[in-house]
């Protein structure tokens, strides 16, 4: 009985274990139903989810407008200089606007004030800033900043350079042949002295007046030279360095007896103008010069290169190159024959000319006749 009795008991346990597993397995097999029924449908990962929205969100962001660092250097502050920045700068505003880059030259704009060692200094200081590009307006700043940016790869565009060949800047003006370019102000000196004669033909004395130092005259003067000498015109030469000996030097050439005054494009004297220009005046001498700018400051008659046309066509180089890749190389020098003759007609006056003839004597020589009045300043 006793045997029995625990083989009884024996199995009745077990039937309860069992019965316990059996519900264990129930329950999980409960809850994995359950957590088939409750979990979310597949989806993709975040970053499956993401990459398009990222892609689409750069799409649709704003690109950075460009910024060009533009250095521009002026050699001294008269009026054709003066008038180049400041139609150099309108034009680098609009374009800047047309294209959506921007053109920053405000900081790094700097007159020298015809100072060599003022020039290297802004020189290797434009260098240090990494500007993107130099503007060298007149021949001694273009010389200067071409050294300075020799290990660089800074292109400089000059402006009012007359003879950049001459001046060793350019292989040709075709095909410059390196990282500088530009506009060159060269003077047709045969039509200026057609002027003089058209006003004056008996004329029999002129003289020449410059700054041997300026390298933008000297081509100037010496082809002057050979014309006058063609035309069995005597000249006399007087130079000055500053203001002070270029007036001293007008005041002897008024002394010598000439006639009239040819001066090129030469930036001392363009800076002494008005210090010179009552000289002449007082004297009844017509003074001929390079550019409309100093007639603007007082003197007869300027001929040839609109220093305003000149500033903008710089601009368009430097836009050229910055935006469009342009290469200086192969850019050529850009040069103006628009034969424009701008006639200061209180000067006129003053010295005893008549309007109309003066007008109708120049007429057969150049395309297009100006009338100015004397200006302290201009900007245009």
């Amino acid at each position: 009985m006793k045997k029995t009795l625990a083989i009884v008991l024996s199995l009745l346990m077990l039937v309860g274990l069992l019965a316990g597993c059996g519900s264990t397995e129930a329950k999980n097999e409960a809850s994995a139903s359950t957590a088939e029924t409750t979990a979310p449908a597949e989806t993709e990962t975040p970053a499956e989810e993401s990459a398009p929205a990222e892609e689409e969100a750069a799409a649709e962001a704003p690109t950075e407008a460009p910024v060009y660092k533009v250095g521009i250097v002026n050699y001294v502050d008269d009026a054709s200089l003066n008038q180049i920045v400041n139609n150099l700068e309108a034009e680098l505003d609009a374009k800047g606007a047309e294209l959506g880059v921007t053109f920053d030259y405000e900081p790094y704009y700097d007159n020298a004030q015809a100072d060599p060692a003022v020039l290297n200094q802004i020189g290797a200081d434009l260098v240090a800033d990494e500007v993107d590009i130099i503007v060298a307006i007149a021949t001694p700043t273009a010389m200067t900043m071409v050294s300075a940016t020799e290990d660089t790869d800074i292109p400089v565009v000059f402006a009012a350079v007359s003879d950049p060949v001459g001046a060793k800047l350019v292989a040709s003006m075709d095909a410059p042949g390196g990282k500088v370019t530009g506009t060159s102000d060269g003077l047709d000196a045969q039509a200026l002295i057609n002027l003089m004669t058209a006003a004056s033909p008996e004329l029999k004395k002129v003289g020449l007046l410059y700054d041997t130092a300026q390298d933008s005259s000297k081509a100037a003067i010496e082809s002057a030279k050979t014309i006058l000498d063609g035309m069995n015109i005597q000249y006399v030469e007087k130079t000055g360095s500053t203001t002070d000996e270029v007036l001293m030097a007008a005041q002897a050439l008024v002394a010598e007896g000439v006639e009239a005054v040819f001066t090129p494009t030469d930036n001392t004297v363009m800076a002494a103008e008005q210090a010179i220009y009552e000289v002449f005046v007082d004297a009844k001498i017509p003074h001929y010069t390079g550019a409309d700018s100093f007639a603007l400051w007082g003197a007869f008659a300027g001929y040839g290169v609109d220093y305003a046309v000149l500033g903008t066509a710089t601009g368009d180089i430097v836009v050229d190159i910055l935006v469009n890749n342009a290469d200086p190389a192969a850019y050529g020098v850009v040069t103006f024959n628009n034969g424009i003759v701008s006639v200061n007609t209180e000067t006129c006056e003053a010295i005893g000319f008549d309007l109309e003839t003066i007008k109708s004597a120049f007429g057969e020589i150049a395309t297009e006749f100006r009338e100015l009045t004397t200006q302290a300043e201009f900007d245009n």
